[in-house]
């Protein structure tokens, strides 16, 4: 099949791109040194890849991404980076499965669910999860005197890895792990899971990296100047063009992630509006009703999510086509 032939709005990944960013992140990080994160790409077809490149521990983000990991055949380690209030359908499964903790009802619902092993979960300085690094120790001793193994801990320096400047990146992931380390003296264990794509080779304190965008990349991730390339693209189809100097594409709010912003065209020019189905925009070079465009995500996660299906291509040649199919919950 070719490009010409799909249809959009749909879900591109460049071949050549995917395969440099796995060498790149395999050389910098190899094996157990990066979990890779699911959450970025929720397609087993890619982390069977990542498996394949040397890193066989995977970070989760959902119940379901812990299933079909499983599923997949590939749950060697996989750890549920989330707080669950029912892990009743991971204690049946056939892998290895380590779920985040970070209060006393965690480490009963892990208790309850037939789970064996726990992270306590670490606030760093992201409001999101995480018990505070000074009471990370007694928890750990609650989950130990409850039955559980406590691997170690992780905390996510969020807050800093989609910085621009990379002196205040270091800075702050710095500061983020002084936290993690002394609640890491109290709990033991042999992890230290934390950082993200714009940390990866920032955050040397920290036993293995979730990173997952890497593989994919977009326009947030693009500006810190990272040796991966950008793999993901939304292809549309030009449904309107106007006597005023702009397009309409097929691809809008529904098939692009918008949290981090616009999206970029990869051929140039810009983009105007994002509607639902709608994209507006000012190509550099003109086009007509019916050619396509090749639109840059500015944030992969949440778009791939949007996606039943990724096509991966070389040029115009589509080589593969891979369900997402961990989407959901």
């Amino acid at each position: 099949m070719r490009v010409g032939e799909l249809q959009t709005p749909a879900l591109l990944l460049d071949s050549e791109a995917l395969q440099h960013n796995l060498a790149t992140m395999a050389a910098a990080l190899p094996g157990p040194r990066l979990r890779p994160h699911m959450k970025a790409h929720k397609t087993t077809a890619l982390a069977a890849r990542q498996a394949a490149a040397g890193h066989r521990a995977f970070t989760c983000a959902t119940i379901r991404e812990v299933e079909g990991m499983a599923a997949a055949g590939l749950g060697e380690d996989l750890l549920l980076a989330n707080e669950v209030l029912d892990a009743s359908r991971l204690g049946r499964l056939d892998a290895r499965v380590t779920v985040a903790v970070d209060s006393p009802e965690t480490v009963e619902t892990a208790v309850r669910g037939g789970i064996k092993e726990v992270v306590v979960d670490v606030n760093v300085g992201l409001p999101r999860c995480g018990i505070p690094p000074e009471k990370a120790g007694d928890l750990a001793e609650l989950a130990r005197s409850r039955g559980l193994s406590v691997r170690g801990v992780m905390g996510y320096e969020g807050h800093a890895v989609g910085l621009p400047d990379r002196a205040l990146r270091q800075e702050i992931c710095a500061e983020s792990m002084a936290l993690l380390l002394q609640a890491h003296a109290a709990v033991g264990g042999e992890l230290v899971s934390a950082g993200g794509t714009g940390t990866y080779d920032i955050n040397t304190w920290a036993s293995e990296i979730q990173a997952g965008s890497y593989v994919l990349m977009d326009t947030a991730y693009a500006r810190l100047e990272l040796p991966f390339r950008q793999a993901l693209f939304v292809l549309g189809t030009v449904i309107s063009v106007s006597e005023n100097g702009y397009a309409v594409a097929d691809c809008g709010l529904k098939a692009l992630g918008m949290d981090h912003g616009k999206p970029d065209l990869a051929e140039g020019g810009m983009v105007l509006i994002v509607s639902d189905e709608h994209l507006t925009i000012v190509p550099e070079q003109p086009v007509k009703v019916g050619d396509r465009v090749r639109v840059v995500p500015a944030h992969c996660d949440p778009t791939v999510a949007y996606h039943q299906r990724v096509h991966v291509v070389d040029g115009e040649d589509v080589l593969d086509s891979w369900e997402v199919d961990l989407r959901g919950w």
